[in-house]
């Protein structure tokens, strides 16, 4: 098997427009093509961020998540960064809370969640 990198990942997202402006605006994706799918009655992003895509799938009508956070299924999606400090203080400054900044028992390097608009838990890690 000769499996190189991830290609994307896909969430489904209860408000198609709030999602659309977390991700795009403030968390600076980049948009690679967005569709309405009038068979489905649904929204379908696909985002760019470097190497990897973030497919999103606007569905008003899909359940909520079951627990926080542990459900099956995805749990978190992760963000490298080179500066875990200055990352937080940016998204604060646009009303996006984060968990306090510590370290991750294994690795020992600096890591802190925050939530996109359904509450998918999302990683900083330095």
């Amino acid at each position: 098997m000769n499996l190189s990198t991830i290609h994307h990942v896909a969430i489904i997202v209860s408000d198609y427009q709030k999602s659309r402006e977390f991700y795009v605006e403030k968390l600076g994706f980049e948009v690679i093509r967005e569709n309405y799918r009038t068979d489905r009655d649904d929204y379908k992003l696909d985002l760019r961020l470097g190497e990897a895509e973030l497919e999103i799938f606007g569905i008003a009508s899909a359940p909520a998540r079951p627990n926080y956070p542990e459900a099956c299924g995805l749990r978190h999606l992760a963000f490298k960064v080179d500066q875990i400090e200055k990352v937080v203080a940016e998204l604060q400054q646009m009303g996006i809370e984060t968990e306090p900044i510590r370290k991750d028992t294994f690795t020992g390097e600096k890591m802190t969640f925050f939530f996109d608009p359904d509450g998918l838990p999302l990683e900083l890690h330095e």
